[in-house]
């Protein structure tokens, strides 16, 4: 048993995918031929390596992919106690096989998973007390990231609404220019958050201008096919033999010709938009301009729908043919979104904080969505709406509307470091493509919203059934048709590009934090010229392998996450680094190298002359024996303490607060036959200092402390050595007694 416990503990610290057939014959062999002591064994070891090399990890949520790729690795789970244990879904089992053999496989299969789980089982228990250092969750609030440490990885980052809801991009790529040259009305579809009037009266303004520009659209159109509308209308009504007549008179009745002087209106309106793009309004006093008033508005609203919706027509509109070729080209040279804007100006409504489609629609009359946010008014954080250009002229494949799912990756974000998955896939609409209805089926390739519904019976049959193709499939498709370096050289580097911009803009908002990241799905639709227009970035993107492409897909990018991410080794995947900014360098120094060089100059003390009758407060010599509080009865006057000594141990004032002055005792002559013996003089119960000479700082006279042992005055300058005394409380006063001279002591 011990090689064999061995060559599977080799075998699962390894990491290697190429091994895990070894794992799992490995811990079904030991498990198969052990008793439950040499499994514990087992399960002990591997846990006790996982915890010196801290491999510990907990889910939250149905992660049966990364469950699996963590403990190939060697890692061990830490199972919350709020969840019940998944089991994680390896293989499928064989085809071609009789009902009782399948159910035979089956049956074995589950036993050896169930041994598997078992010994995983054991060392999550055995780490239940151990700190995980992985947490992988659906939902970025379960775990309080405020609460980790350092050491602890988190697959969610916080604060990324500015990017992950359709609110929050859709404000911030306003400011897109401000952080790269790039302009995101090349990329996204320009949008407005109607929570505030303001940004109401812009999306009205909006739509006004897009309906001029539809109009000149029209009259382009159709004299490019050579026809008007309602002749084209008749002839499609003669050759559908109507079998009803009164129809046919209804519609013939309906045909109005609309005033030649509309066009002359959407030109001015046009020429002004033009205007105010380069600038030309500054110098324009406020008021000269004749804008159109709003029962023009409403009058030109009403013709252009009674144009496109109805059955009107422009009369004479040849002869404004190159007036609106002319204009209409100068609004697509400053305009990039004016090709996706097509005829009907068709506008998508969704909620700001909701996602897989849920109550999104789409509108094309301006007073059916002002209503709508009306409805809401005021708005809450749940029902805020943000009305965004539906693309009008999307790339089709078999008349069919796609969309194309993009990952990407991102590890930190300070510096910045994104990584973009080079595999993708399309996601097709049960529906065949039409502007005339505006039903959701049709409009959105959510696959929350195509599961519900039935692919339609008119649709390609050389679409699959499960509606999604790998991007794979579709360069091969590309190829067929003659448009091989379309991907290469079109799509994916946009694709590119426009993840990087929004990324760049997000960094200011996002908090970042050390050892998270985060998986996020990008959702793009094709023009007719083959440039991505991104219409959102998703946090916590599905992984569920509801058709075989994404069973195939998302299992590969879940694994190459944890590569990047959590193993951070060379073996990157499918994985691409898009960008990681650069290290800001600091400014070489180029200030001067200043020095000092001399010698410091002190002012000179001031000269203090001795004076005496010093008297002081018993309280401050009763404090300390006397030895320690009075070194004067002590004091050596070839060895006295140095200055700060004394200033240290009497801090004296007068009786006026004023500081005082002690004096060096003097050097007198020896008297013969007897020493030097200290005077002491008693007055009123209060005891006088040692005779010595000191006076006040302010004082002009001198005193003698005793008349019989006053020395006579020498012109020695050296003859008193001062010493200052630094200022103590005032009003000190000494009781009978309490100075006394040490016997014997040198000299007084």
């Amino acid at each position: 048993m011990e090689p064999e416990r061995k060559g599977f503990w080799s075998a699962s610290s390894d990491g290697d995918g190429s091994k895990e057939n070894k794992i799992k014959q490995g811990i079904s062999q030991d498990l198969a031929s052990s008793p439950k002591l040499d499994r514990y064994k087992i399960a002990r070891q591997l846990t006790e390596k996982a915890i010196k090399e801290k491999k510990i990890f907990s889910i939250y949520g149905h992660y049966p992919v990364v469950r699996a790729a963590l403990r190939r690795k060697g890692w061990v789970e830490k199972k919350f106690h709020f969840l019940p244990r998944v089991i994680p879904d390896f293989e499928n089992g064989g085809t071609g096989v009789t009902d009782d053999k399948h159910a035979e496989v089956k049956e074995n299969r589950e036993t050896a998973l169930e041994r598997i789980e078992d010994i995983h089982d054991v060392m999550s228990r055995l780490v239940k007390n151990e700190m995980p250092y992985l947490l992988w969750t659906i939902k970025r609030d379960v775990i309080d990231y405020h609460n980790l440490t350092c050491d602890q990885m988190l697959n969610h980052d916080a604060k990324t609404a500015s990017f992950t809801t359709k609110i929050g991009l859709c404000v911030n790529m306003r400011s897109l220019p401000w952080y790269v040259p790039a302009n995101p009305d090349s990329f996204f579809p320009r949008c407005y958050s109607l929570c505030t009037d303001s940004e109401q009266q812009e999306f009205l303004d909006d739509f006004r201008r897009t309906m001029a520009s539809s109009i000149l659209k029209w009259v382009v159109s159709h004299q490019s096919f050579g026809r008007s509308k309602p002749r084209a209308q008749a002839e499609e009504a003669e050759s559908s033999e109507l079998s009803s007549r009164t129809d046919a008179e209804n519609a013939e009745a309906k045909l109005r010709g609309l005033p030649g002087q509309l066009v002359d209106v959407v030109c001015k309106v046009c020429q002004t938009y033009l205007g105010k793009l380069e600038h030309e309004d500054i110098d324009v006093a406020e008021g000269t301009t004749e804008d159109l008033t709003e029962a023009e508005w409403e009058d030109l609203t009403q013709q252009y729908y009674a144009l496109i919706h109805g059955d009107a027509f422009i009369s004479n509109s040849r002869s404004y043919f190159p007036q609106c070729q002319a204009l209409l080209n100068k609004i697509t040279s400053v305009n990039p979104q004016t090709n996706i804007d097509g005829l009907r100006i068709i506008w998508i409504i969704k909620p700001a904080a909701k996602s897989r489609g849920r109550d999104i629609v789409c509108m094309d009359r301006v007073e059916e969505i002002l209503k709508l946010v009306a409805a809401e008014h005021p708005p809450s954080r749940d029902n805020k709406w943000v009305v965004q250009k539906y693309i009008e002229t999307p790339m089709l494949i078999y008349d069919t509307k796609f969309d194309i799912r993009q990952w990407l990756l991102v590890t930190d974000w300070n510096p910045l470091t994104i990584w973009f998955y080079k595999e993708s896939y399309l996601r097709f609409s049960t529906q065949r493509f039409s502007l005339d209805k505006l039903d959701s089926a049709i409009h959105l390739c959510n696959n929350a919203v195509q599961k519900h519904l039935k692919n339609d019976l008119g649709r390609s049959p050389l679409l699959p059934a499960h509606n999604m193709w790998t991007s794979a499939r579709f360069q091969e498709y590309l190829q067929r048709r003659g448009r091989g370096a379309t991907w290469g050289s079109v799509i994916y580097p946009s694709m590119k590009a426009a993840i990087a911009h929004v990324m760049k803009v997000a960094q200011d908002h996002v908090e970042p934090r050390k050892n998270s990241f985060e998986l996020y799905g990008a959702d793009f639709v094709l023009g007719r010229d083959f440039r991505p227009w991104l219409i959102e970035i998703n946090s916590s993107p599905t992984m569920h392998p509801s058709t075989p492409v994404t069973a195939q897909l998302c299992a590969k990018v879940q694994e190459d996450t944890i590569k990047v991410a959590v193993d951070r080794s060379c073996d990157i995947g499918n994985f691409e680094l898009l960008w990681r900014q650069p290290a800001v360098e600091l400014p070489p120094f180029s200030g001067s190298d200043l020095c000092v060089a001399g010698i410091g100059v002190r002012r000179a003390r001031r000269q203090v002359l001795p004076v005496c009758n010093l008297k002081a407060s018993a309280s401050l010599w009763d404090a300390q024996p006397l030895k320690a509080q009075c070194p004067l009865a002590t004091l050596d006057p070839t060895q006295g303490p140095t200055r700060p000594a004394l200033q240290r141990d009497l801090g004296l004032k007068d009786e006026k607060g004023l500081p005082v002055a002690l004096l060096a005792p003097l050097k007198r002559p020896a008297e013969s036959g007897r020493a030097a013996q200290p005077t002491r003089t008693k007055a009123a119960g209060k005891a006088e200092l040692p005779a010595c000479l000191c006076r006040h700082v302010d004082s002009q006279a001198l005193n003698t402390c005793d008349p019989e042992s006053q020395p006579t005055r020498y012109s020695d300058p050296n003859l008193f050595n001062v010493h200052p005394l630094v200022p103590v409380l005032q009003g000190l006063k000494t009781e009978e007694g309490a100075l006394r001279p040490t016997p014997g002591a040198p000299g007084s």
